[in-house]
């Protein structure tokens, strides 16, 4: 699990079938070993700017759209309330 911050959407018309009618969201881990922006699939309602969990748990992810033939990987498991609470 990582500490993301959305910095956008993710809009395509051409995707996996499980990934039909699944928001995506562009995040930028925070403090991670690789700071380069994901994919993650929200079922949560984040925004832009709004903290997030986020998980690269493959099989959680293609439980979550229900097809192990997705290519899902990144998925929000939670929006972060209060950030000084957190250790960014």
């Amino acid at each position: 699990m990582y500490l993301a911050r959305v910095i956008g959407n993710a809009t395509s018309t051409i995707k996996h079938v499980s990934l039909t009618g699944w928001r995506m969201l562009v995040v930028a881990p925070v403090k991670a070993e690789r700071d380069d922006p994901l994919l993650a699939i929200d079922s949560l309602g984040a925004g832009i700017g709004d903290l997030v969990i986020i998980s690269n748990d493959g099989k959680g992810a293609r439980d979550l759209v229900g097809d192990e033939q997705s290519p899902a990987r990144w998925t929000v498991l939670g929006i972060v309330d209060d950030e000084s609470e957190t250790r960014t």
